[in-house]
Parts: C-alpha cells; structure tokens; sequence
C-alpha cells in the first residue's frame, strides 16, 4: 500500500497550524497565558459576570477545560468568581484589574502575533481563509454539539 499524501488531510493540516500558532503565541504573546486562558478572558472583559457554562460556550471549550482554565485565571489573580446572587449554586466570573491589565497587554502583542502568522496571505486571502475557518468549525461544532444547527 502507498504512503497517504497527508498535505490532503485537513486534520493533520490543522495539527501543524495549531503547532505554528503554539510556536508564534509562546514566543511573541505569553509563556505564562495559553491562547485558550487569553480567549476566556477575553470573555470576561466583553462581558464580565459570565457564568463558567456560557464563558465556555463563547470561546468554545469543553465543560472540563474551561473548569481548568478558570481555575489556572482564579490562582493568578485574573479572575474572581463571586457567587450569583439570584442562584447561589453557580458563580459569576468577572476579570480582576490585573486581569484587565494583562488582556490590554496580550491583546496588542496577539495582534502583532496575528500579523506575522497570516503574513503569508494576501488580505483577500485573509478573508477567505477566515470565511472558510469558521463555516469548517461551525460544521465540526454541529458534530459535537447536536443544538448546533450545521451551517455549509
């Protein structure tokens, strides 16, 4: 049997995409902040007193990971929970000021990261690869999460 041609395996091309983009975040965004713990807080800054269901819904993280990632944000003082006063089962999170502080400052320097990674792209290219990013991860979420509507 021949070797499989794996430049047409979208999969193992979205592996090698998120190691470039591990690579560039570490080395130009934060060693200390992963992407996904920028992204929640990212969250909290649009919309603080998220619940940890819906913070993780709006960036797209499992039940346990984002229970993970608050905690990591909650131990460095990113993020504080406060009990919901109208459903003391669930707490709201909310961004501390240094939170808020290294958002502004992870913010600028993803930008920067964001710059250098779609470098390669035209920015009619960027759009397109963008439009197609997000219609593969809306039909890639619709198969995880049957709610989804699948939009092709």
């Amino acid at each position: 049997m021949a070797a499989v041609d794996l430049t047409t395996h979208p999969g193992h091309l979205a592996r090698r995409l998120q190691q470039a983009h591990y690579l560039l975040w570490t080395t130009m965004v934060s060693e200390e902040i992963t992407s996904p713990q920028f992204a929640v807080l990212n969250a909290l800054v649009a919309e603080p007193g998220l619940d940890q269901r819906t913070a993780g819904e709006r960036v797209g993280l499992d039940r346990s990971t984002i229970a993970e990632v608050i905690t990591r944000l909650n131990r460095r003082a990113l993020v504080d929970k406060v009990r919901d006063p109208q459903d003391g089962r669930r707490s709201l999170l909310r961004p501390t000021e240094e939170g808020v502080r290294t958002h502004r400052r992870l913010a600028v320097r993803a930008a920067r990261m964001n710059q250098v990674f779609l470098a390669p792209l035209t920015p009619d290219e960027q759009t397109v690869f963008f439009d197609l990013l997000q219609r593969v991860s809306t039909a890639a979420e619709s198969l995880r999460n049957p709610t989804t509507p699948a939009v092709y």
